[in-house]
């Protein structure tokens, strides 16, 4: 039998080229399929930012602390009873109630001062003993963290008026009541503590400043012992002046207006001595 060998190889090589064109197609189905899904498919970038939370940026300007409440804060031994006062207190049993027996009065005038309040608050914690600041307004807008620091170490704060003016006796009315109210309104600000006392600058007293004065509900203080310690007279004439006081007095120094290392010193000296006589000291 005779075979057509050229007829048999055309047809095969026929067959073998449409198989390769089929293959051809199929393999470019499936790539165009998986093109087509990789395009709906989310990334892994895209998956991580997905599930990252998004960061809280922090406020640009936090809010402030909340200022403390003002409250009047009452003297050690029991609420001091507020009334009006033709003259000024200078002795302990001119107020209602009076203090204990055996108790004297340290008051401290013109701080704060940030060299040496500080100094004069350290003595105080050592020798475990509470005063009386009469703070200057201004003082108190220029450092309002030690001004605090002398109200939480449980000293008493008042008002001294705003800018210490020694003429307030002569001033007007519309002055003076400036002069207390920003004092008192900034105190009470920054400390929580609402004035109960007022000590008029150099004991300048006035029918105005005694009006005044009871007008913001405080009382007018003075003082039994003054040693002068302003002057810068000398340690021993500091001391002996200190040493003085005796039961119900109210004794005056300074930690503010000038160099007041006179004042520390002669208190260091002095403050034992009173005590070893069974003094007992009290904050208004």
């Amino acid at each position: 039998m005779e075979v057509d060998l050229a007829g048999e190889a055309s047809q095969l090589a026929s067959r073998l080229a449409s198989r390769r064109e089929t293959l051809w197609l199929m393999g470019a189905v499936v790539g165009l399929t998986a093109l087509g899904a990789d395009g709906v498919r989310p990334s892994n970038d895209s998956r991580a930012a997905a599930e990252t939370p998004p960061r809280v940026r922090p406020a640009a300007h936090p809010s402030p602390p909340p200022k403390p409440v003002p409250k009047p804060r009452p003297a050690a031994w029991t609420p001091a009873k507020l009334t009006a006062l033709k003259t000024p207190v200078s002795d302990l049993s001119q107020l209602s109630p009076a203090p204990p027996p055996k108790s004297i009065a340290l008051t401290i005038d013109d701080g704060p001062n940030p060299k040496w309040t500080p100094r004069m608050l350290d003595l105080l914690a050592e020798e475990e003993i509470r005063a009386t600041f009469f703070i200057i307004g201004e003082q108190v807008k220029e450092y309002p963290k030690l001004t605090r620091r002398i109200a939480d170490a449980g000293h008493q704060i008042c008002n001294h008026t705003e800018t210490h003016p020694i003429s307030i006796a002569g001033l007007s009315t519309k002055r003076v009541r400036k002069e207390i109210a920003d004092a008192h309104d900034r105190i009470a600000d920054i400390t929580g503590v609402v004035p109960q006392y007022f000590r008029s600058p150099g004991g300048a007293w006035s029918k105005t400043v005694l009006e005044l004065t009871a007008e913001h509900g405080m009382l007018p203080i003075d003082w039994a012992v003054d040693p002068r310690d302003w002057a810068q007279p000398g340690v021993g004439r500091i001391r002996r002046s200190l040493l003085k006081g005796k039961e119900g007095d109210i004794v005056l120094c300074h930690d503010g207006g000038g160099d007041r290392s006179q004042t520390i010193k002669a208190l260091k000296a002095a403050i034992p001595k009173l005590k070893k006589r069974g003094l007992t000291f009290v904050a208004l």
